[in-house]
């Protein structure tokens, strides 16, 4: 994830100043690799570095909790990978750090940034749809489909106790409750470990997940996430039915929406020139010049570095959106404890925050206009 955030900083015209490793070789070489102008030998040294606007936090799970405080406390502004910590408690303390530092404090939830999946949103808050009454909703891959599979992740103590949910099923949350503007109100989830043991060790976190969800305004929906489906790569989907028409999103066909009539359905491609606002916004290329995933994560991170400028992007997913998603996976977990009960996912309203790895990046030297540091 470095790598795609590096990219994106520079993308955004910022410099990129130091990084730090999981170890001082590792973080030279890493140095090396992305083009980062020194290492530092660990995360606390980076963070205590002093001359970074921006620390992104790219580390494994556990450790975003540690690295975020650290980062807030030398005064940096922070970017955090999710999910944002492994429990909700500590969630909130990151967000009140946060708060209480006034730093612009990210969660890189980029697939809010496909145009269109911001024009389904637009669609939705126009009232194109009518009520929504049901959604249908899924994020497959199949990289640890095998026993054989392995990767930090599927260590508990690494990755947190969720992992399927927590890694991918969180973004197709936050997905669904930005494009709706409706809450998540309660879920019933069921979970399933199908290989006990990777590694040589044993695997306690999902690699699936199956959830029944029923929106704030009565709106029913079905959720299936698994790191387990053969020949599905990055197949995040969500489908949303209205009493008046249907709209269809696909990660993996960025460049289009399905809108579904009951006499009839049709694509909408995407295009600039006639698109909502926000979808237009985040749309720097011309229709028929396709966009894609490192796109979506370049434009988040233009929009968290104008947030330290003083801008207020819309849309930009802050620490509140990373504690909204640590709140729904422990509800999962419990519903899934409980074969499959109905659980709240409280609190009901919305939470707002100031504008606010293996290898952590960060950009920065006092900056000319438009250039950050990290």
């Amino acid at each position: 994830m470095a790598a795609v955030h590096t990219r994106a900083s520079r993308a955004a015209r910022a410099r990129l100043v130091a990084l730090a490793g999981s170890t001082p070789e590792r973080g030279k070489q890493a140095a090396h690799d992305l083009g980062v102008e020194r290492c530092e030998p660990d995360a606390q040294a980076l963070a205590a570095a002093g001359d970074l606007d921006v620390v992104h936090v790219c580390s494994p799970n556990r450790l975003h909790a540690e690295h975020t405080l650290a980062a807030l406390a030398g005064g940096a502004h922070v970017i955090c990978e999710k999910p944002l910590a492994t429990t909700a408690a500590d969630a909130e303390r990151l967000v009140s750090a946060a708060r209480e530092a006034g730093r612009v404090a990210a969660v890189p939830f980029v697939y809010r940034y496909h145009p269109m999946a911001r024009q389904a949103r637009a669609l939705v808050a126009e009232g194109r749809l009518g009520t929504i009454l049901t959604l249908d909703a899924a994020y497959l891959q199949d990289w640890l489909l095998d026993p054989g599979d392995d990767n930090w992740r599927a260590d508990s103590a690494a990755g947190g106790p969720s992992r399927a949910f927590a890694d991918i099923g969180s973004h197709l949350c936050d997905l669904i409750e930005f494009v709706t503007g409706r809450r998540i109100h309660r879920l019933a989830a069921r979970t399933r470990t199908v290989h006990a043991h990777r590694g040589g060790r044993e695997v306690t976190n999902e690699d699936i997940a199956a959830l029944l969800v029923e929106l704030d305004d009565g709106a029913l929906g079905t959720l299936l996430v698994s790191q387990l489906a053969p020949g599905r790569k990055n197949s995040l989907t969500l489908e949303l039915h209205g009493t008046r028409q249907s709209v269809r999103f696909e990660q993996e066909r960025p460049e289009e929406l399905w809108i579904g009539l009951r006499h009839g359905s049709q694509s909408l491609l995407r295009d600039p020139d006639h698109a909502a606002a926000d979808a237009a916004r985040v749309s720097p290329l011309p229709a028929g010049h396709a966009l894609g995933y490192q796109d979506a994560f370049s434009a988040f991170v233009a929009d968290v570095y104008s947030a330290v400028r003083g801008q207020l992007p819309d849309g930009m997913p802050t620490f509140d959106d990373g504690l909204r998603a640590a709140r729904l996976t422990e509800a999962v977990l419990a519903s899934a404890r409980d074969h499959g009960t109905w659980t709240e996912t409280a609190p009901a309203a919305f939470e707002k925050a100031p504008a606010t790895t293996e290898t952590a990046p960060a950009t920065t030297e006092t900056a000319p206009a438009n250039e950050d540091r990290t």
